[in-house]
């Protein structure tokens, strides 16, 4: 298994602040992909997308990205060929009201031993119920522990075309880390949208089939809406 990861430079022609900053890092992705049909294709579509991104890094203590400054975000993904596709797209200086991409770098991550994740980005799981889980509103952990290894491996099957022979869940300690939900907020339809998650520490089983799910999380994002930043995830 590989995932590949774009490290990308942005200077900011406004400010931005963190509750804006999800959208418009999607929505440059996204308009990206809108430039050529074969991520066009992906981004029209429904279902997994296979990749996930970071927001802009450093962080401002005030939560406003500064005009005027630079920034990195990271765009990682299962799929070589997007990658390689993006990258030449985001290189035409795409025009854009809020950032300007200035610069791109590529590389490839094989599959490691992953000891923990952490999820940086809100970690979105729908519940049967239509309602975002919170510790809050559900904290049913089992059911929170089932449903993010079920997503991953539907992102495992349907990516790779193939079964994994699960025996246990991949997740052997899970810990909350917010105190209050989290939430990313678009603006979908003229209306504006929030997502609530949660942010968590993992550690994952030892086995091949925990470490496999684990590395999707990585490569693809942890649970949902990873196109709109969600489950965006680090290791040690």
């Amino acid at each position: 298994m590989k995932y590949f990861e774009l490290t990308c430079t942005a200077y900011l022609k406004n400010d931005i602040t963190f509750k804006e900053s999800f959208e418009v890092v999607s929505k440059y992705i996204s308009f990206s992909m809108s430039k050529t049909d074969a991520l066009n294709k992906l981004h029209q579509q429904r279902g997994f997308k296979y990749y996930s991104f970071g927001n802009f890094y450093p962080i401002e203590k005030e939560k406003v990205y500064k005009k005027g400054s630079t920034y990195q975000f990271v765009v990682r993904a299962l799929d070589e060929a997007f990658v390689d596709v993006l990258k030449e797209v985001l290189r035409k200086n795409i025009d854009n009201p809020n950032f300007l991409v200035l610069e791109t770098y590529k590389k490839t991550v094989k599959q490691f031993f992953i000891s923990e994740l952490y999820t940086v980005t809100p970690t979105i799981i729908t519940t049967d119920n239509g309602f975002f889980w919170t510790m809050e509103k559900d904290g049913d952990i089992m059911k929170l522990q089932k449903q993010l290894h079920d997503n991953l491996e539907k992102k495992y099957k349907t990516f790779y075309g193939k079964e994994l022979q699960t025996e246990q869940n991949f997740i052997q300690l899970l810990e909350v880390k917010n105190k209050v939900p989290q939430n990313i907020e678009i603006k979908k339809d003229a209306k504006r949208v929030r997502f609530f998650g949660n942010k968590f520490r993992i550690i994952p089983h030892e086995d091949e089939v925990s470490q496999k799910l684990a590395f999707m999380a990585l490569g693809a994002g942890l649970g949902e809406k990873n196109s709109f930043g969600g489950g965006f995830c680090l290791w040690n």
